[in-house]
């Protein structure tokens, strides 16, 4: 789950759960909750919360916020109040880790594209689909995983690329935005000491 809250268009915290893929939505409301849903499934990708600083009235900012696992439990108790069954699963799975590449192959329908199997800490590795140059076995990177909401306001969740599912991203450094990035085409090249899996903590594993 994504939490935004933006005051551009008033006091709305926005709940993005699932990606849409450019599909039609609707959306029902009640009271300051409403559920966007798709049309052809009914599936719901998102929720607003109207007037959000009465509810959680610590939200500060524009843009994505981190919520407590006491604003959760606000939040589901609002969405009951409303009238909706559906609960926000407290997620407090980091979304940019370290990532070490496994096994890499290319892809069967590009002349730039790897096929990676990449351990981020969880019990067996995941697929990511990568284009950089520099990627090899061995090395460790960072992946931005379904959920995550990199710093130019792109959403990641699982997809495919060319065909092949792809769960997440490797990242470079200009995508993180980080200072000093490389100006050249690769992902981040971390220390060969850190833990996959690890939360990616710039300020000490980024030089």
């Amino acid at each position: 789950m994504i939490a935004i809250y933006n005051t551009h268009v008033g006091d709305v915290l926005m709940l993005i759960i699932a990606d849409d893929h450019g599909q039609k939505v609707n959306y029902e409301r009640n009271g300051k909750v409403a559920r966007v849903f798709l049309e052809e499934t009914g599936e719901t990708v998102a929720w607003n919360i109207f007037e959000a600083k009465s509810i959680l009235s610590d939200l500060t900012g524009d843009g994505q916020v981190k919520l407590s696992s006491e604003a959760v439990v606000t939040l589901n108790n609002e969405l009951k109040k409303a009238g909706f069954d559906e609960i926000l699963v407290d997620d407090k799975q980091p979304k940019f880790v370290v990532a070490e590449i496994l096994e890499m192959e290319e892809h069967p329908d590009s002349d730039h594209l790897h096929i990676c199997k990449v351990n981020v800490g969880f019990l067996d590795p995941v697929q990511i689909v990568c284009g950089a140059p520099n990627a090899a076995v061995g090395l460790k990177t960072v992946a931005a995983l379904p959920g995550a909401m990199m710093p130019n306001g792109a959403l990641i969740f699982p997809g495919e690329l060319r065909g092949v599912a792809s769960f997440g991203m490797l990242c470079s450094a200009r995508e993180l935005a980080l200072p000093n990035a490389p100006q050249v085409r690769g992902i981040i090249e971390l220390s060969s000491s850190l833990t996959a899996g690890a939360a990616f903590d710039a300020a000490s594993m980024w030089e």
